[in-house]
C-alpha cells in the first residue's frame, strides 16, 4: 500500500513508518486481525484465550496471570494504580523522560500523593537517588516506585534489576511498578526473575500489533496491596479480570479482533526465536548510534549503557528545526520520524527501530536520513552510513 501523509498528496512507493510506536503491523498480522469474529461467549472462544494468555506469559518472564484490557498503554498505567493504592497514598515517580512525567500527572489526577524524582531526561533511572529517596521516608508513606523501563521520548532505557537490587537494600516495603509499553518484545524483561511487582505495557511496539490492548502483570505482593487499597475502579478491576480469564471468558467484551491478531504476533515471534529477536534490536540500535555518531551528531541518552535499542532520539544542530526536518523528510523521502516530546519539542527527532524490522529496512532510512539532512543543510559525515554497515555485516 502507498503511503499518504493527508488527502492532497501522493508518495509513491512503501511509507517506511519509523516513529517509535505504534509500530509496523506485520502483513500476517493484519489478516489475523481480519478474520471473521466469533462468538467471545462460546467455547471455542475460551479455549482459544485460555491457549493465548498462557503462551503470552515467556514475553513477560512470568508465571504469573496476564491481565488483558482493551485500552490503550494509558489505561494499563491506571489498572496499576487504581488496583493496588488507596486516595492520598504516596507514589514515588523516577523522572526519565515525557512519559514517565505523564504517569506522575495521572497518579496526581487519580488523588494520589505523586512525587517526581527530578531527572534530566538525558539518563535513565537512577537507582541510588531512589535508595536516598526511600531510606528518608522512615514513616514508609510511599506505596510504589514507578519507573519506565525504556522511556519513548528520549531513547534511554532504565536497569530495573538494579532499581529492585536499590529497593531491597533500603528494607523499604514499596512495591516496585515498570511501564514496559516499550520495551516488551525487543529487550530482555524478566518480571518474576527480576522481582517486578507490578508490569505495564501496551500491543502496539514490539508486540507488533495495533494500539488497543492494554497489559498488566501483578506479583503476589501487589495482590495483596489489591485485598485492601481504596481507590474506585471498575472496569480497570484486576479482581474481575482475574476471575472471569481464569475460564477463558472476560468481564467485558474483550477486543476479539485484536486478540486473534496477538494469537499471530506471538507465534511470528516464537518462530524467529525471542533471543534472535533481542539480538536483532541490539544490533539495530547499535548500528543507528554509529550512523548518528559518524554523522557528527548527538544522542540524546547520554550513558552508552542505557542508550536504547529500542529507538534513537536525535540531537538537532543549534538553530535547526527538528519539526521542519521531519516534514521535509516526510516529503523527500515519505520517512515518517518520531517527534521531540514536551521540553524536548522541536529540538529533536527519533528513529524507531524496533518490531517487525529488519537490516534492510534500517538500511533504506538510514540512507534516506543521510541523503536528508545534508538536503535540508545539516552538514554531516559520510562516514555515518557506513559506519551503520560495518555493524550490520556481523553475523
Amino acid at each position: 500500500m502507498s503511503g499518504m501523509a493527508n488527502t492532497e498528496t501522493y508518495y509513491p512507493g512503501w511509507q517506511l513508518l519509523q516513529i517509535p510506536g505504534p509500530s509496523n503491523v506485520p502483513p500476517a498480522v493484519l489478516h489475523a486481525i481480519a478474520r471473521p469474529t466469533i462468538d467471545h461467549r462460546g467455547l471455542a472462544f475460551a479455549a482459544f484465550a485460555r491457549n493465548l494468555l498462557e503462551d503470552l506469559r515467556p514475553v513477560f518472564g512470568t508465571r504469573e496471570d496476564i491481565i488483558v484490557f482493551p485500552s490503550s498503554g494509558t489505561g494499563a498505567w491506571e489498572a496499576a494504580l487504581v488496583n493496588t493504592m488507596s486516595p492520598g497514598e504516596r507514589v514515588l515517580m523516577a523522572e526519565t523522560g515525557h512519559f514517565s512525567t505523564l504517569w506522575f500527572e495521572m497518579a496526581e489526577r487519580l488523588g494520589l500523593g505523586a512525587e517526581l524524582l527530578h531527572g534530566d531526561w538525558r539518563h535513565a533511572a537512577d537507582p541510588e537517588a531512589i535508595s536516598k529517596r526511600l531510606v528518608r521516608d522512615t514513616t514508609q508513606e510511599i506505596k510504589a516506585v514507578c519507573v519506565v523501563h525504556n522511556e519513548t521520548s528520549t531513547g534511554a532505557t532504565s536497569d530495573i534489576v538494579a532499581v529492585r537490587r536499590a529497593i531491597d537494600a533500603t528494607g523499604h516495603p514499596a512495591l516496585l511498578m515498570v511501564d514496559t509499553i516499550s520495551s516488551l518484545g525487543s529487550v530482555p524483561y524478566e518480571h518474576d526473575r527480576w522481582g517486578v511487582d507490578v508490569t505495564v505495557s501496551g500491543s502496539q511496539k514490539g508486540l507488533m500489533l495495533p494500539p488497543g490492548l492494554g497489559f498488566n502483570v501483578a506479583g503476589p505482593k501487589a495482590w495483596q496491596a489489591a485485598a485492601t487499597a481504596k481507590m474506585p475502579r471498575a472496569y480497570f478491576d484486576w479482581a474481575a479480570m482475574a476471575t472471569a480469564t481464569a475460564s477463558g471468558q472476560f468481564p467485558y467484551t474483550p477486543a476479539t479482533n485484536l486478540l486473534f491478531g496477538l494469537r499471530t504476533a506471538l507465534d511470528l515471534l516464537s518462530l524467529e526465536g525471542m533471543d534472535k529477536v533481542f539480538r536483532r534490536h541490539a544490533r539495530h540500535g547499535r548500528a543507528t548510534r554509529a550512523a548518528v555518531t559518524g554523522w557528527g551528531l548527538e544522542v540524546l541518552c547520554v550513558e552508552e549503557d542505557h542508550q536504547s535499542n529500542v529507538l534513537t532520539a536525535v540531537v538537532m544542530p543549534d538553530g535547526a528545526s527538528a519539526d521542519a526536518f521531519r516534514s521535509y523528510m516526510v516529503e523527500r523521502f515519505n520517512l515518517p520520524l518520531g517527534n521531540g516530546l514536551a521540553k524536548l519539542r522541536d529540538r529533536v527527532f527519533r528513529i524507531g527501530h524496533l518490531g517487525d524490522f529488519n537490516d534492510l529496512m534500517l538500511i533504506a532510512t538510514l540512507g534516506a536520513l543521510q541523503l536528508g539532512l545534508e538536503g535540508f543543510g545539516i552538514p554531516v559525515k559520510a562516514s555515518g552510513l557506513e559506519a551503520a554497515m560495518a555493524i550490520l555485516r556481523e553475523p
